[in-house]
C-alpha cells in the first residue's frame, strides 16, 4: 500500500518487507533519539542494539505493520505496531485502570521516529494515519517518555489521552490511549 501527499510517499509493509529495513530504521531511530541511542549498560539495555532486538522480537506478532515515509527518495521516518491483547499491552498493573471497551480491538504502536531535519512537517501524522488505516483497530495505545514533550504534543493532537504510568526495565513511561474514529477503523 502506498500513499503520496505532496512530496512525501508512505509505504506500508508486513513482516517480510520490513525485515530488510531494520538497519535503516535503526539509523533513523538513532538520529531521532540521540539521548537513547548513545549506548546502553547492563542495568538498562537499550541503545540502537536494544531497538534492533525490540523490532526483531515484534516481528513474531501477527499483523505486524510498518509504515515508512520517503521524501525525494530518502527514507525519513517510520512507525510500526500490531494488534495485541489488552493483557499483553497494558500489563497487570494498568489493566484494571483501562476502560473495558479498550480491551478489544487494540493496536499497540511500538515505535515511531522521523529524522530531525524532517520533523514538524506532518510526516509523523501521516505515518500514524497509515498505520491506523492498515491495522484498523478500535483503540490505539503507545508509550512515550514523560520528558519527550514534542512527541507528547503530537499524540495529544492525534487524540491520545494519558491512561497511567507504565513501568518497564526500570523506566517509567506515560501510557497513552486513543479511541479510533469508527470511519477509520471500518
Amino acid at each position: 500500500m502506498t500513499l503520496a501527499r505532496d512530496d512525501t510517499i508512505i509505504h506500508v509493509h508486513g513482516i517480510s518487507q520490513s525485515e530488510p529495513l531494520v538497519d535503516a530504521l535503526a539509523d533513523i531511530w538513532a538520529e531521532a533519539h540521540p539521548e537513547l541511542a548513545a549506548g546502553s549498560d547492563e542495568e538498562r539495555p537499550g541503545g540502537v542494539d536494544g531497538f534492533r532486538r525490540q523490532i526483531n522480537g515484534h516481528f513474531r506478532h501477527a499483523g505486524f505493520t510498518l509504515a515508512v515515509a520517503y521524501r525525494s527518495g530518502t527514507l525519513v521516518g517510520f512507525g510500526y505496531g500490531f494488534p495485541c491483547t489488552a493483557e499483553y499491552w497494558y500489563g497487570e498493573e494498568l489493566l484494571p485502570r483501562i476502560p473495558a471497551e479498550a480491551h478489544e480491538g487494540l493496536m499497540g504502536l511500538c515505535e515511531g521516529a522521523v529524522r530531525p531535519g524532517w520533523q514538524s512537517q506532518g510526516i509523523g501524522t501521516l505515518l500514524h494515519q497509515r498505520l491506523i488505516h492498515a491495522v484498523s483497530p478500535r483503540w490505539a495505545s503507545l508509550l512515550v517518555r514523560p520528558d519527550n514533550l514534542r512527541a507528547r504534543a503530537l499524540y495529544d493532537r492525534l487524540g491520545y489521552r494519558y491512561a497511567g504510568p507504565y513501568r518497564s526495565d526500570g523506566e517509567t513511561y506515560d501510557l497513552l490511549l486513543a479511541r479510533v474514529a469508527d470511519e477509520v477503523s471500518a
